[in-house]
């Protein structure tokens, strides 16, 4: 899917060329081209030795539960092993429970209250003086937000009821207010034994049993019990009313201070759950690892780290060794898949350099997240090198890529546990596989997309068995987001510098060269639209063929687009770009007609290098023409030519070189088919399979795909692709009767009749139609 150009430039004689291609026969060379690729692989492990660090202390063996110990686990040093987050919440929540809530004792409450209601009352009673009684109790009732029925107001206004009323109504304030009333405000945990803590304004603190003092429920019930026994509800509901409406607790809760001895409460809850001491046993050998198993050699593993006895210090000759054997036998396995599987990758110095920076540049971000502790796996950039691979390369690369990094982190001492490499190895082949769905850059954000999601799936999943914590987990999942996020925008950003140094053209990049817009294609437009007409059927039927036989159509489409843009020199030469029917050439000698048809190939190479064209664009230009005879002028100047004279073939032949990729050699058909059937009388199935099958062999007897890499069974797939796509295209119409005197005039039958034979070299000869010998004529096979 990718397409890499043929070197053009004079940068390309560089030792990277040299050093590119193939290894040839003799030993000296094969020793170069090997030799290279063994030192930049020990150059990748030595350095990746360097990045990452190296055993220099202690190393504490990593389990999961369930797992049995391979060996007794002794401590060397005294310490504790702290609760885990979740255990120590649920104890200091116990703690701060516990704490009797605080209570600030009112004492002038009772008195408060003892004047609200004798008011009340009084204003009860003067109702009776005033002009309307009724209206007048309203307005009291109203004023206080008291609401009673018409049975209670009569009760109310009764001197006797009234009576009962105020005595009940006092004598709960003054028996039952002193004793202790909390307000609305207090809230009593049933974890605190029952118990309350009262502050009285003097600052004596005291404790008081719960069933002590009333609730403001209990307080009303208490006081109905003072009006004489057999009086109805309605009083009752009145006495209710009046004390809700006034209630003035003695017992005020004191949010403040409860929080304030809550708080000393948990904080007095020990972080420490167990001390091990000096040589007791952390873990035995051949015992289940449990939970609490785990947390021992967690809180082993930091207190070394704490102290600076854990692996991470200076290693010794012997570590430094084993670690750079191992990443060497790793990088090494990588080269050889390479080399089995991806021989083109393997062949190319460049781009197995830019896979080491790639691997290097992962290495080395590993190492600083490595020695800081602040920095999770998930931030570890495995997103950046894969896409940058599948973009360049292939999924399946830049899969393998990832699976040998994932494996590299594994190998390493900060990295051991599975939540730390898994998530690499997954992010890494998402990041591989979703290139497939992804064609432009402005659509990175699906890259992030996809990668994110494959993080969240993985670390969610070892959230599950490992038993994370919630803030684990969503620390985790922010990083990987965070990472899959930024290494999509690096990728992309970094794109073109990598496609400038490998000499790749993407398929990011060929759309944008698609773009009609561009200067060259608009020009092409504007200048030659016979020209730009034809590209676009030739585009249409070459991207068709190269997708039948799995070859890069969008590559075929973007350099059929450029294909022909030399003819915007001189449009008036090329048939197509003649639409009154008359033909410079006419006035021209053949070899300056075959010089002009010439020109429009090295032109057109000139033209698209100024505006920086990709190589496997440019390609197209003199490819898809290959060495080809301009036959039409080649015939004429030698039937113009005196006995004597000779005529050399090579003044009427394309510079060439012929197609050497499938997707030139897909284009050179097209193209000769393509303007050989717009001049075919009558184009029936039939006649256009015919015409095909003549203009491929003609193809093939004079070499033109011999360096192509296309073979029988792929030819075959192209013709009957082109049979398809052309048989749709000049299918039979239906014969409108609104338009039928223009479909048969005669002046148009007698035109085309004598554009046929005239021939379509002699008004304005183009490559593909006098390559193939008359093609355009619709005469193939001749």
């Amino acid at each position: 899917m990718r397409a890499s150009s043929t070197g053009r430039r004079g940068w390309d004689d560089s030792a990277f060329s040299r050093l590119s291609g193939s290894p040839g026969t003799r030993r000296s060379e094969q020793f170069r081209h090997h030799g290279s690729r063994v030192l930049l692989l020990l150059l990748c492990a030595v350095l990746v030795t360097l990045f990452l660090p190296q055993s220099g202390g202690q190393r504490v063996a990593v389990y999961q539960v369930g797992m049995v110990a391979g060996e007794d686990i002794i401590a060397s040093i005294n310490f504790g092993v702290p609760k885990n987050p979740e255990e120590l919440e649920r104890e200091r929540a116990a703690a701060a429970s516990a704490v009797p809530p605080t209570f600030r004792y009112d004492p002038q409450a009772p008195v408060r209250m003892t004047g609200a209601l004798e008011r009340f009352f009084e204003s009860v009673a003067a109702v009776e003086g005033a002009g309307n009684p009724d209206q007048a109790l309203d307005r009291v009732l109203t004023d206080l937000g008291i609401v009673a029925s018409p049975t209670q107001r009569t009760l109310i206004r009764q001197p006797a009821s009234r009576q009962l009323l105020a005595t009940a109504a006092l004598r709960a304030v003054n028996e039952l207010l002193p004793r202790g009333v909390l307000d609305e405000g207090g809230r009593i945990d049933p974890a605190s034994a029952g118990r309350i803590l009262i502050r009285d304004p003097d600052g004596v603190e005291r404790f008081e049993e719960q069933s002590a003092v009333l609730l403001a429920r209990e307080f009303f019930e208490q006081a109905a019990q003072f009006l004489p026994p057999g009086t109805g509800s309605e009083l009752n509901e009145l006495l209710r009313l009046s004390l809700i409406r006034f209630m003035d607790a003695t017992l005020r809760y004191d949010a403040v201070s409860t929080e304030q001895d809550r708080e000393v409460a948990r904080r007095a809850v020990g972080t420490i759950k167990a001390t091990v001491l000096q040589g007791e046993a952390v873990v035995r050998a051949n015992q289940q690892v449990g939970e609490t198993e785990v947390e021992r050699l967690r809180a082993y593993e930091e207190a070394l780290r704490t102290r600076g006895d854990l692996d991470g210090g200076a290693p010794d000759a012997a570590a430094l060794v084993a670690g750079m054997t191992l990443n060497l036998l790793l990088l090494g396995l990588l080269g050889v898949l390479i080399f089995l599987y991806s021989p083109a990758v393997y062949a190319n110095f460049r781009w197995m350099s830019l896979l080491g920076f790639l691997v290097l540049a992962f290495a080395g971000a590993a190492g600083v997240i490595a020695r800081n502790n602040s920095l999770p796996p998930e931030s570890l950039p495995i997103a950046f090198v894969a896409l940058a691979v599948a973009v360049l390369w292939d999924g399946r690369l830049a899969l393998v890529i990832a699976a040998t990094l994932a494996a590299l982190v594994g190998a390493q001492a900060p990295f051991h546990e599975v939540g730390a490499w898994l998530p690499v190895f997954v992010a890494g082949s998402a990041a591989a596989l979703s290139v497939r769905a992804v064609r432009r850059r402005a659509q990175t954000w699906l890259f992030a997309a996809i990668i994110a999601g494959a993080y969240a799936v993985v670390l969610l999943t070892i959230a599950g068995i490992s038993g994370w914590e919630a803030t684990r987990l969503a620390s985790s999942l922010s990083w990987a987001g965070g990472n899959a996020l930024v290494s999509a925008i690096l990728a992309m950003g970094f794109l073109p510098v990598f496609e400038w140094f490998t000499r790749i053209t993407t398929d990011q990049t060929l759309l944008e060269w698609a773009d009609p817009n561009r200067p060259l294609l608009k020009k092409l437009s504007m200048e030659a639209p016979g020209t730009y007409a034809h590209t676009i059927n030739v585009a249409n039927l070459s991207e068709s063929a190269a997708n039948a036989i799995g070859a890069n159509g969008l590559l075929c489409r973007v350099g059929v687009y450029y294909h022909d843009v030399g003819k915007m020199l001189k449009p008036q030469y090329f048939i197509e770009n003649q639409p009154d029917g008359r033909n410079p050439h006419d006035k021209l000698k053949p070899h300056t007609s075959a010089a002009i048809v010439r020109e429009h190939v090295t032109e057109g190479i000139r033209m698209a290098e100024e505006a920086k064209l990709p190589d496997v664009l440019i390609d197209f230009i003199p490819e898809h023409h290959g060495t080809q005879e301009i036959a039409y002028f080649y015939e004429r100047a030698r039937s113009e030519a005196e006995e004597d004279q000779s005529v050399d073939p090579d003044d009427f032949r394309y510079p060439g070189p012929r197609p050497r990729s499938r997707e030139t050699a897909i284009v050179m058909l097209a193209d000769s088919v393509e303007s050989a059937t717009r001049a075919l009388q009558d184009p029936t199935p039939e006649r256009i399979r015919d015409l095909i099958d003549s203009i491929v062999e003609d193809k093939i007897r004079q070499g033109q795909l011999e360096e192509a890499p296309l073979t029988l069974r792929e030819v075959g797939q192209v013709k009957g692709q082109l049979h398809k796509v052309l048989t749709g295209v000049y299918h039979h119409r239906i014969d409108y009767p609104a338009t039928r005197h223009l479909t048969e005039s005669p002046g148009r039958l007698a035109a085309e009749a004598d554009t046929t034979n005239s021939g379509s070299e002699a008004r304005g000869a183009d490559s593909e139609k006098d390559g193939a010998g008359g093609e355009a004529r619709g005469e193939p096979g001749r």
